[in-house]
């Protein structure tokens, strides 16, 4: 047995993560346990899809705080590798470049921008992060809703059918709706293409919206129905954003996008024909341990 300490940093549009895991090799199988787990809610997407396009100085400035702190942080867990990825917003940012390179010469930590395709392959493969497969022997889509972007993969026993990206997240859509109209087209098209041809007979959702969504529907439980949703869904709405708070308990940066969010998975189960979805809670921190455990192994530099 060999045991390795990893970590992996999602860059998101509504938050920025760290995720530091003890990965133990045995001979025939892979145990991944979390050692700490931190979120840092900065949300560089309301620069990016609403403002001039670019992260703004402020926000640069406290990605890079994040980053020196997560830097300090792996090197005293005794992280052996790491990978830290961004998606939607840095992918969008005019500035994305120049704010890579600064958090590279402040933190040592360098940033790989991801394309919605790849983002979507992580987080498929974080299923294995839990040594399970949610949707065995069903048709089944995985969905991650982030602050920015909206990711599918639709699998089975014989693999990955199908994988799309879509520019719907639920920042974009608490701050500017109309816009969205175009991606809800395709999003509609492909998931009604989907119903027709693939049948998935349930979502596996990730994100931290839909596990809080499940918490507040079942107190945490691993599948919420469409009906429990739109149940929620109107619950919420009639509420303030105050009311979410305090009588909820919803932190602040959850209790405005948490609406959209259901929005956007609610429409998901309507067009694709899901009766229920799975709720894991795992994420692309923990795909993103997976895929680079994978890569230490295809190099030669790992023996059980």
């Amino acid at each position: 047995m060999k045991i390795l300490t990893l970590a992996a940093i999602d860059i998101g549009s509504n938050a920025i993560r760290l995720l530091i895991s003890n990965v133990e090799c045995f001979a025939a199988r892979r145990e991944f346990k979390k050692t700490a787990f931190i979120r840092v809610p900065i949300r560089l997407g309301e620069d990016v899809f609403f403002g001039p396009g670019e992260i703004s100085a402020e926000k640069t400035a406290r990605l890079a705080e994040a980053m020196e702190g997560f830097s300090h942080l792996m090197k005293a867990y005794g992280v052996s590798a790491f990978r830290a990825c961004a998606t939607s917003a840095m992918r969008e940012a005019k500035n994305s470049r120049q704010v890579c390179e600064k958090i590279l010469g402040r933190s040592g930590v360098k940033i790989e921008v991801i394309g919605g395709g790849e983002e979507a392959d992580i987080l498929y493969r974080a299923n294995a992060f839990k040594n399970a497969d949610f949707g065995a022997g069903e048709n089944c889509l995985y969905m991650d809703v982030g602050g920015g972007s909206t990711e599918f993969v639709a699998y089975n026993s014989s693999g990955k059918v199908a994988a799309k990206s879509f520019g719907l997240g639920a920042v974009r859509l608490l701050k500017n709706p109309a816009a969205a109209a175009p991606q809800f087209e395709a999003f509609d098209s492909f998931l009604e293409d989907l119903r027709r041809d693939f049948k998935p007979s349930k979502i596996i959702g990730s994100g931290g919206n839909i596990s809080r969504i499940a918490k507040l529907i079942s107190g945490g439980g691993e599948e919420i129905s469409p009906a429990e949703m739109k149940e929620l869904y109107g619950r919420l709405s009639a509420m303030s954003f105050e009311d979410r708070v305090e009588e909820l308990g919803l932190n602040t940066y959850r209790a405005d996008v948490i609406i959209p969010a259901l929005e956007i998975f609610m429409r998901a189960c309507e067009k694709s024909g899901a009766e229920k979805i799975a709720v894991p809670k795992i994420g692309l921190v923990n795909g993103i341990i997976v895929d680079l455990l994978d890569s230490i192994e295809s190099a030669g530099e790992l023996k059980a």
